[in-house]
């Protein structure tokens, strides 16, 4: 029996994503449809917006465009709010938007809709709930840096993109960063990080291992971002061998 492993894509940075592609939920197809059309209209391509460069936060609240993915989250809040005694929120998916010269690249975790992944950035893939269970295109989650590409259902945001910060050093090494991401199996607590592992988990781990200040990219009043702690909790032991080495270096010092 062959075991399931992530798939992970090499090559240049800016060869990524060079080409146009749909996302597979229809209500987002129609809305990005609009939006290229209006882009050609105006000769300027889908990414050309005039943005400087930095990071950009999206908070979409779960299931936004598929009332079935609405349905079972709001069912898995009722019962983790029951069980951990607290009050019901609401659900929220996490996205980047990456501004470089180069161009513009979105960072999401999304499922896998077809095999034409080069065509979306996809730098990486995963399981879904059962490793084994991977070896199957339906179980699958792909890792995006998706060079002019869309993000669906952004138009849901709640407040619109958020600006995390301006600074172009920070934003390229956000996208090094990407097809580093851990690829455990979603869902689950893989990594004991106390928390399973999903999209909003790439999220806090790209922000974190990039430098980004996280303490305030809180989900919208009364939200929750499950498996953002996850992520957090995983950047952290990445980060804690450099901090200890500089500081046995600094204490080795005469």
């Amino acid at each position: 029996m062959t075991r399931f492993a992530p798939r992970r894509a090499r090559g240049d940075l800016l060869a990524l994503g060079g080409r146009d592609s749909w996302p597979y939920r229809r209500g987002a197809l129609q809305r990005s449809m609009v939006s290229v059309s209006n882009h050609r209209g105006n000769g300027k391509s889908p990414g050309n917006t005039g943005k400087s460069s930095g990071v950009e936060l999206y908070w979409i609240p779960l299931g936004a465009g598929a009332s079935v993915v609405r349905a079972s989250g709001k069912l898995f809040e009722a019962i983790s709010g029951l069980v951990q005694r607290r009050r019901q929120g609401d659900l929220f998916h996490s996205a980047l938007e990456v501004t470089v010269p180069a161009g513009r690249f979105v960072i999401e975790m999304t499922p896998v809709p077809d095999v034409y992944g080069e065509r979306r950035g996809v730098v990486a893939e995963g399981a879904v709930g059962m490793r084994w269970a991977g070896r199957c295109r339906t179980f699958r989650y792909e890792i995006r840096r998706w060079r002019e590409g869309v993000i669906p259902d952004a138009g849901e945001a709640i407040g619109g993109p958020l600006r995390l910060t301006d600074d172009l050093a920070t934003a390229l090494r956000i996208l090094d960063l990407v097809p580093s991401v851990p690829t455990p199996v979603w869902g689950r607590d893989e990594l004991d990080a106390g928390e399973m592992w999903n999209s909003n988990s790439v999220t806090s781990w790209l922000l974190t291992r990039g430098g980004v200040d996280t303490t305030w990219t809180q989900p919208p009043c009364r939200g929750r971002a499950p498996g953002w702690d996850a992520g957090l909790v995983v950047a952290a032991r990445c980060l804690q061998p450099k901090a200890y080495v500089g500081e046995k270096a600094a204490n080795d010092r005469p």
